[in-house]
């Protein structure tokens, strides 16, 4: 695909806000194949997957409790459900993450999407959940979203590794956030429920239509 028809894609989608006109972030890009065997679920490792993992019509759910393990007994991370996109670990190009996410009323404290891989932190993009709103890492001022409960909504997330060096998201179509990257030679993404700062009991997020996207032809 063109660059030119990229970066003009790009640009139809740049006004900022929560009144910016909707776009199609995908357009310009190609979609990468993906299997459900490519997109494996990391859970506390005492339980069973169907204790914490669901998948029907479609539809994934994911949750999980403050008080759970972490996803394997040598790991000092807190409790998560998550899937990681194992087609594609990129270290160059341009990249993009797609899924229509629901969070129920209540999930607070959570990570339920991120972008793995940094030069001198563990992930590159997180966007946590705190009260309803979707929110960069626990950064108020980069709010995404302030009121994502009981709603399915069209999540994009575009990393421009080697060009730019950006990550831009979208909420339905239009452009949300747009910082710049840490650097890092290997990236992929991660979506689901992943505990942060003040959690609640039970934090929950369902997820569908999952698709990965490069520029170039894959």
């Amino acid at each position: 695909m063109p660059l030119l028809v990229v970066l003009l894609a790009l640009l139809s989608c740049a006004t900022h806000g929560a009144n910016a006109a909707a776009c199609d972030p995908t357009t310009g890009f190609v979609t990468v194949p993906l299997t459900d065997a490519q997109l494996p679920v990391q859970r506390p490792y005492d339980v069973p997957l169907d204790q914490r993992y669901e998948l029907a019509n479609g539809m994934r759910r994911m949750w999980v409790y403050c008080t759970d393990k972490p996803h394997s007994p040598t790991s000092h991370t807190k409790p998560r459900t998550e899937i990681r996109t194992v087609i594609q670990n990129y270290s160059s190009g341009v990249w993009q993450f797609e899924g229509y996410a629901f969070v129920p009323s209540g999930t607070t404290g959570v990570s339920i999407m991120q972008v793995f891989g940094a030069a001198k932190h563990a992930t590159t993009l997180m966007l946590h959940v705190y009260g309803g709103a979707l929110v960069y890492y626990n950064d108020w001022t980069r709010v995404v979203d302030r009121g994502i409960y009981n709603r399915w909504f069209r999540l994009n997330v575009i990393h421009d590794v080697g060009g730019a060096g950006t990550l831009t998201v979208f909420i339905d179509g239009q452009e949300r956030l747009r910082v710049a990257g840490r650097g890092g030679d290997l990236h992929y993404f991660k979506f689901g429920v992943y505990t942060q700062t003040a959690p609640s009991h039970l934090m929950e997020s369902r997820w569908r239509d999952v698709r990965l996207f490069t520029k170039e032809a894959y």
